[in-house]
């Protein structure tokens, strides 16, 4: 929420041809406790100096000399092109007032000035453009926060990759159904082997298998739902060999305590095997 120092410490900028309008004003602004007050009697200026101070309220007359307030307005919008154009007019003309709103002013005060009015909408005014802000700000602030977030969270895959990499041949993911979702590693490659033959699941290559006795004790594992490390098991591959790999598991849950599957790692053991042998 806003306080009442948020308010009376915001910046204005009085825009009008009559120096006695704008010591008016500010005499007005500064008896209500206004600190930040600028001003000029010049409309060519109040595009640079906006573009410069991003006033958080213009108070602009729309009757001036050479460049009027409609001209400026169109000047300032396309300067905030996508945000909240913060400009009070201050007319005269009945028949302005509308014509303004339509031009992209925001709200208006009439003369000869009414101080109930001009404070009220001045303050109203300024509550809607701080309030914009804080929420632009914030937004600015989280979509900051969401890419760090994701740059660390990238950063963190790719390091976690490359760890398993290190320790181990290859890392699979199983959905609740028991389908693969993700394998990481050059293992698969290196040795021809189909993702379905890593944990023993139907292969289009039948001469190539596995142990029934030893797939009965990962499926009882994977059925109820238990973890499991360093379990071996045995390939046989259709040129007659055997190979060994040993795999490491554990049961995924989500918020709810809901099963969504299976993650682990796995190594080809075949080599340690045969010289232990």
């Amino acid at each position: 929420m806003l306080s009442r120092s948020d308010i009376l410490n915001a910046s204005l900028l009085i825009v009008d041809d009559q120096e006695a309008n704008i010591r008016l004003l500010e005499e007005i602004l500064r008896s209500a406790g206004y600190t930040r007050i600028a001003s000029t009697q010049n409309p060519y200026e109040v595009c640079e100096l906006y573009r410069k101070n991003r006033y958080d309220l213009i108070l602009l007359d729309l009757q001036m000399p050479g460049m009027d307030g409609f001209q400026v307005l169109e000047g300032l919008k396309k300067i905030e092109t996508d945000g909240y154009l913060p400009v009070l007019v201050v007319t005269a003309q009945p028949d302005h007032k509308l014509r303004a709103l339509q031009a992209g002013a925001k709200d208006f005060i009439s003369k000869p000035f009414d101080l109930t009015e001009v404070q009220t909408r001045i303050h109203n005014m300024l509550e809607v453009r701080l309030l914009y802000k804080k929420i632009e700000n914030d937004n600015k602030l989280l979509e900051q926060t969401v890419q760090a977030r994701t740059a660390a969270l990238r950063e963190s895959e790719a390091r976690f990759r490359r760890l398993v990499e290190l320790s181990s041949d290859w890392y699979w993911e199983q959905d609740e159904t028991g389908h693969f979702t993700k394998v990481y590693g050059p293992v698969l490659e290196m040795l021809g082997i189909e993702v379905e033959d890593l944990l023993g699941e139907p292969s289009e290559t039948p001469a190539a298998h596995w142990d029934n006795d030893e797939r009965a004790v990962l499926v009882a594992y994977i059925a109820a739902r238990r973890p499991f490390l360093d379990f071996v098991y045995r390939r046989h591959n259709p040129d007659g060999l055997l190979q060994y790999f040993m795999i490491s598991g554990e049961p995924m849950f989500d918020s709810s305590g809901r099963f969504t599957g299976y993650r682990g790692v796995g190594k080809d053991i075949t080599e340690s095997i045969r010289s232990a042998a």
